[in-house]
């Protein structure tokens, strides 16, 4: 349940809303509410082992990559990224990511019409 406060929202990470979903655990930014946006969002917790499902979309999309260690896996290898790092996705790149440490990999994955 979101906090509010004179012109705030808290929407707290919630990790009970978590949905396994596409070789992940996530959380949707969308429903909420009244917001209202250009983007759509997900918070991402890639659990040891876990891959997502191999993909392209017509969206760019951004990883705000938050905590623990992953890699993004495209069609010229393996790009390994942590905690601090962000990611850029052009249109129509085929991707998955994957968690092959011993500790969860968690990111913010945004996405918006190119």
């Amino acid at each position: 349940m979101p906090e509010t406060a004179p012109g705030l929202t808290i929407r707290r990470q919630e990790p009970a809303r978590l949905e396994r979903a596409h070789g992940l655990d996530l959380g949707l930014l969308h429903p909420w509410g009244d917001l209202t946006a250009p983007f759509h969002g997900a918070w991402c917790v890639l659990r040891p082992g876990d891959v997502t499902d191999v993909h392209r979309h017509t969206e760019r999309e951004l990883f705000i990559c938050m905590a623990g260690r992953g890699e993004v896996r495209t069609a010229d290898g393996s790009h390994p990224v942590a905690a601090g790092d962000l990611v850029l996705l052009p249109v129509d790149t085929d991707h998955a990511v994957a968690n092959p440490h011993d500790e969860d990999f968690t990111y913010y994955a945004i996405w918006w019409q190119a």
